[in-house]
């Protein structure tokens, strides 16, 4: 098993309704530390260039209108195969396709609107990490 990180942001939709702490407690009770974490207000740009891999996508004006609608907490997750734990704690995209003890099946509220997102490979999470984070603010 390979120690690693990822990039995991809860969602305006999840902070809005006051879940942050109960979504952390489920990563780190999955095993995941938290070594960076910050509140941020995403501006339109910002979630443009942070989405930009889906600007040619029918959802994409919408996805960042839902992204600069509110404060995200952004984080960097460390653990065991951090990647695969933190997908697998989060659960499907679509919340009624997600498992039983998953972020998106208890918090969820659509496939739109469904609380987190994490990187899906070990390039995206260094991508991800470093369009948020420097060096330097990534303790643990």
């Amino acid at each position: 098993m390979a120690l690693e990180r990822t990039f995991s942001m809860i969602k305006p939709d999840a902070t809005r309704r006051n879940l942050t702490g109960a979504i952390i407690k489920m990563m780190e009770e999955a095993g995941l530390q938290v070594v960076a974490s910050r509140r941020v207000w995403m501006s339109k740009r910002e979630a443009e260039g942070f989405y930009a891999v889906h600007k040619d996508r029918p959802f994409f004006g919408e996805l960042v209108e839902s992204m600069s609608s509110g404060p995200t907490v952004i984080q960097v997750l460390q653990g065991e195969n951090a990647i695969a734990k933190n997908r697998e704690i989060m659960g499907a995209t679509n919340p009624t396709q997600a498992a039983e003890g998953t972020i998106r099946k208890a918090f969820a509220l659509s496939i739109g609107e469904n609380s987190v997102h994490g990187s899906d490979a070990p390039e995206t999470a260094k991508e991800e990490i470093a369009y948020w984070f420097s060096e330097t603010e990534i303790v643990g």
